[in-house]
């Protein structure tokens, strides 16, 4: 097992103070932007020591906004080296990734971790607040960096669950933003039809602050009405999973929400497609890459995908994905609901150093295959938007996150419910 035995390094005040806090201070001119540099660069080689976030690092570089930005080694960054996770791999992109397009006010100090092409298995990095828990994949760096005060913000990616997961397991807040096409470019492409970009933050704040001061996705957070929430009924979940949701669910009741429960009905049914569609893309989009560049649990990763059946994927393509997207947008209408609520996993997360029951995709001969498919395909499969939210710890220190779902292009809903869970969130600190 992965242990962090000596005493934690304090994170210095000016890295760990709270965007809104900081950002009131450099709109009132008295926020010192030479000295958060100087304490944020010499911070980032202790915390990236002890956690291995980072596959780049450097100085923070002088921008309008003291807001620091690490970027997942699978999307480009100008000036920086991209190497998808492989270690006999780089280029050198001479332009940076459509996502980043609004982000100019802020700064890039770090190039982050990743598992090997988005599908390997394992990343070396620690978990900053959880040592003793996976903090899993493949935005692995981009949650360790942001847990551990390197960055502000983590950019990764999202297919069936690569920005929620990792954000849950570190116990952060991590969006999954609504799949659109014109932000992937720049983007090691794994499945197109369900890729999106993906924000991680400390907290809900961070997140809404951020969003609004940078062009980090659709609408602005700060219409702060009371919502409906849906429920999505299922028997999926472990029972301390499901308490999670249910306590979710009551502080936003408590906050002036409607909460009902609801059925997702085919769309629940379907959602396993969504692992069939990014196994099959995988094996596809992948091939590129020779063998002797590839570690050997990647290149299991990337086989597994022929065992879909192309024709199968034609289906998906051609008739099923769109059907369910149609059906997503039907039922939020019908349920007059403005989003879903639901456990982020069916159990609690894997110790570290405990081995994966088996590959990156779940395994369809398996018993339990519903469970290992998970609630995250259902925003997956559909291109919605979908935020993962820490809202407890059990005894014996595994965090409980739950994720919130909404329509097309309501990203800024999901946050701001998740401000209305911040309270839920325990009180972590470096390990």
């Amino acid at each position: 097992m992965t242990t962090v035995t000596d005493a934690a390094p304090t994170v210095p005040p000016l890295v760990a103070e709270p965007l809104r806090d900081r950002l009131r201070r450099v709109d009132a001119g008295d926020f010192p932007a030479a000295d958060w540099r100087a304490e944020l660069d010499a911070w980032g080689l202790v915390a990236d020591d002890r956690y291995r976030a980072c596959v780049h690092l450097r100085p923070v570089p002088q921008s309008r906004l003291p807001i620091a930005i690490g970027v997942k080694d699978t999307i480009d960054v100008a000036g920086m080296p991209t190497t998808w996770g492989m270690r006999r791999y780089r280029h050198h992109p001479a332009t940076s990734a459509a996502a980043l397009a609004g982000t100019s006010l802020a700064a890039v100090n770090a190039k982050l971790v990743t598992t090997e092409a988005n599908v390997g298995i394992g990343s070396g990095c620690v978990n900053p607040y959880l040592p003793h828990i996976d903090p899993t994949g493949s935005s692995t760096g981009p949650a360790v960096a942001v847990a551990a005060g390197i960055c502000d913000l983590g950019l990764g990616s999202d297919v069936t669950g690569s920005i929620r997961a990792p954000a849950g397991r570190c116990g952060l807040v991590g969006l999954r933003t609504t799949h659109n096409a014109a932000r992937l470019p720049g983007l090691l492409p794994l499945a197109p039809t369900m890729d999106s970009i993906g924000w991680i933050t400390r907290t809900a704040d961070d997140l809404a602050v951020a969003w609004n001061r940078l062009d980090l996705g659709p609408g602005r957070v700060g219409d702060r009405r009371a919502r409906r929430i849906g429920i999505i009924a299922n028997d999926l979940a472990a029972p301390v999973m499901a308490a999670a949701a249910e306590d979710a669910a009551k502080a936003l009741l408590d906050a002036g929400h409607d909460v009902v429960v609801v059925d997702l009905g085919e769309l629940w049914r379907g959602r396993g497609a969504a692992w069939e569609l990014c196994a099959r893309s995988a094996h596809e989009n992948l091939q590129f890459l020779s063998d002797e560049v590839l570690d050997a649990a990647t290149i299991a990763s990337i086989t597994f995908g022929a065992r879909v059946n192309p024709s199968r994927i034609n289906e998906i393509l051609a008739v099923e994905q769109p059907r369910l997207i149609a059906l997503a947008a039907e039922l939020f209408a019908a349920q007059q609901v403005d989003a879903w609520l639901m456990p982020l996993d069916a159990d609690l997360p894997r110790r570290a150093g405990m081995p994966p029951t088996g590959g990156v995709f779940p395994l369809p001969e398996l018993p339990d295959f519903d469970r290992e498919i998970g609630f995250n395909p259902v925003a997956s499969i559909a291109g919605l938007p979908s935020l993962s939210c820490p809202v407890g710890v059990t005894d014996d220190g595994s965090p409980l996150s739950v994720q919130l779902v909404g329509p097309r292009d309501d990203d800024a809903v999901l946050i701001e419910l998740a401000l209305d869970l911040d309270g839920l969130r325990p009180r972590y600190r470096l390990r």
